[in-house]
């Protein structure tokens, strides 16, 4: 198995974060109320939910809170914390590709093209976030799924849906006090995910 880059510090550039169990791992995305609320409700996401759109899942709480804005953007007002299996976790990151192309990675642009067309999930390294949402020297997973594998989230893979709202407005309340130590302290514990032999051979990049 590759050994992953290391980034500043020492830590890998690349690595799986995660709130995970011995079986399920908990990734986060940003609805609007009306697909959020019913999922939270139901546990499992209502018709509005396009099973024929890519998703994006998200492992890092504080990467959505960026991408969402802390749940104050437009179509992203409710924080959802997904619970999967980590059998389907790990089935889509065994049949992702890279979102881009990497010279010296991929062999050429257009064997890059042809798994981007196949695969039916996709990866993206983006920096870390931390409690201010600035960058930190080292990447987070973004998953992205479609076809099969968006069926399979929705349908076979999730085990729990939580509105974790509250949580994000209580933290982003702490931040902008300037309490980070107790921000921190509401922070879901996101531990290394275990990486099982070639797991992200197709997507280290």
């Amino acid at each position: 198995m590759p050994t992953p880059t290391p980034a500043a510090g020492g830590e890998p550039l690349r690595r799986v974060r995660a709130l995970h169990t011995d079986t399920t791992v908990t990734v986060y995305q940003a609805y609007p109320p009306e697909i959020g609320l019913p999922a939270a409700r139901d546990g499992r996401f209502p018709g509005l939910w396009k099973r024929d759109r890519m998703t994006w899942i998200k492992p890092s709480f504080l990467w959505m809170m960026y991408r969402s804005g802390w749940g104050t953007k437009e179509g992203q007002e409710t924080v959802l914390a997904v619970e999967i299996t980590r059998d389907g976790f790990e089935w889509a990151l065994r049949h992702a590709c890279l979102s881009h192309y990497v010279r010296g990675f991929h062999p050429d642009r257009a064997t890059w093209q042809r798994e981007l067309r196949r695969a039916p999930a996709r990866v993206q390294w983006d920096p870390e976030r931390d409690l201010r949402l600035a960058p930190l020297p080292y990447r987070s997973l973004q998953l992205g799924l479609a076809g099969e594998a968006a069926g399979r989230y929705a349908d076979v893979w999730t085990v729990a849906v939580t509105d974790v709202t509250p949580l994000v407005r209580a933290t982003h309340a702490l931040v902008r006090a300037g309490d980070l130590a107790g921000a921190a302290r509401l922070l879901p514990a996101e531990t290394p995910y275990p990486e099982a032999d070639g797991l992200l051979d197709r997507v280290r990049g």
